[in-house]
């Protein structure tokens, strides 16, 4: 995986075009890391992408056959790789980007869906394609995917592995828009750009709250968001907002 950043992006990566970004274990353990150390007062955006025709076909399977483990040592390998993946990725308080590139596949669609803003290219496909080779979804797939799409279509996807396009993926929300691939850098950048105008503490609460109150209790879910705004109230971007409200300006956040 290629990690590069430049004025407060943190761009991800999968390099192995080869094989249509096959995720490996130290791939997603790096990924995980990665994502983990990401500091909110050096990162305003995090991009995920794919190197060449593929965002990323999902899970090594070659790599998976090479090195088949006993079931409780597969269990850790899965939940200390792909696993930390889904809680770092829900966990962390930069807002995160997909730039699907071309195909998300398995573990790719999956990564997409834990994503907190997704565009992709208009030709890119993708397929919840686990039960492909005879697997649930994981990589937070059996969680993410009902939130997102719906409980009646994520088993659709999942018990059948079809193939969909990009316009269906938006259709079904799992993404925020499928542009052509020639727009793809510019509508992200866009958006990169227009989160690094947004403050990134208070959006970390916001997807704090949301992550946190999936499941609640409305009155639970009322109560965890009240505490979270009083939180918000005493940031230096609060103060900033009203500031800039009330001497007619935009405000300056991040600075």
């Amino acid at each position: 995986m290629e990690i590069d950043s430049d004025d407060g992006v943190l761009r991800l990566t999968f390099d192995r075009p080869g094989v249509l970004n096959a995720i490996t274990r130290e791939t997603a353990s790096d990924l995980a890391d990665t994502i983990g150390d990401a500091d909110p007062e050096e990162y305003h955006a995090i991009v995920i992408t794919g190197e060449g025709d593929a965002f990323s076909a999902g899970g090594d399977i070659e790599a998976m056959a090479a090195e088949p483990d006993p079931p409780r040592q597969a269990y850790e390998e899965v939940t200390e790789t792909f696993g930390r993946v889904v809680e770092a990725m829900l966990e962390c308080p930069v807002p995160i980007v997909a730039k699907v590139n071309g195909d998300a596949v398995g573990a790719g669609l999956a990564i997409v869906a834990l994503s907190d803003i997704a565009y992709a290219a208009e030709d890119a496909t993708f397929s919840c394609a686990f039960v492909r080779v005879g697997l649930i979804p994981d990589t937070g797939g059996t969680f993410m995917l009902p939130q997102l799409i719906g409980l009646r279509a994520a088993k659709k996807l999942a018990f059948t592995g079809e193939f969909f396009d990009a316009e269906r993926a938006a259709d079904l929300d799992l993404i925020n828009e499928s542009v052509p691939a020639a727009d793809l850098d510019e509508r992200v950048t866009e958006t990169v750009e227009r989160l690094g105008r947004r403050p990134t503490d208070v959006i970390g609460m916001m997807k704090q709250a949301m992550h946190e109150n999936m499941g609640r209790q409305w009155d639970e879910a009322l109560d965890y968001e009240n505490l979270l705004q009083v939180h918000a109230r005493s940031t230096d971007s609060h103060e900033e907002g009203v500031a800039a409200f009330l001497e007619g300006r935009e405000p300056e956040f991040n600075e």
